[in-house]
């Protein structure tokens, strides 16, 4: 699984549950029609539960400038150590948008499907806000890597 590059994105959310983040690259797009992500989210996680009570989140894709970010959100930081660390914005959902993120999905869960020891979350589109960076932070082989725009 370590060669299947991806996006690097926090997956955030704030409810009656709590607020919670989390680093992730096993994202993807389901369908356009409703719009439509999926989440996995790691069954045995200490966000698990606050994201499975709360039903709602965001789907935040990090610019190359972000990987002390990601390391914050994938570790063992507190809660409130992490989101001090950048500056957020409330989505429709309620749940934490990143300001200068590449481009931020908010989203409620509409099903969610348990395989192996994750928890698959579909997670319907609400709302989208992009921005104008463009130089996407990529997890591939265990490490960070950028991919930059050719000039020509």
């Amino acid at each position: 699984m370590s060669r299947l590059g991806a996006a690097v994105n926090i997956i955030t959310t704030d409810g009656p549950a709590g607020k919670a983040g989390f680093a992730a690259s096993a994202v993807c797009s389901v369908t356009d029609t409703p719009p439509t992500l999926l989440v996995c989210l790691n069954r045995s996680s200490s966000v698990f539960t606050t994201f499975t009570a709360n039903r709602t989140l965001c789907v935040n894709t990090l610019a190359s400038h972000h990987e002390p970010l990601s390391a914050l959100f994938g570790g063992k930081t507190p809660v409130d150590e992490r989101f001090a660390a950048a500056t957020w914005q409330k989505g429709e959902t309620g749940a934490p948008i990143l300001a200068d993120a590449i481009v931020s999905f908010d989203c409620s869960v509409s099903e969610s499907v348990d395989i192996g020891t994750h928890q698959v979350l579909f997670c319907r589109v609400l709302g989208l806000r992009d921005t104008e960076s463009d130089i996407p932070l990529i997890y591939y082989r265990r490490g960070y890597h950028r991919i930059v725009r050719d000039a020509g």
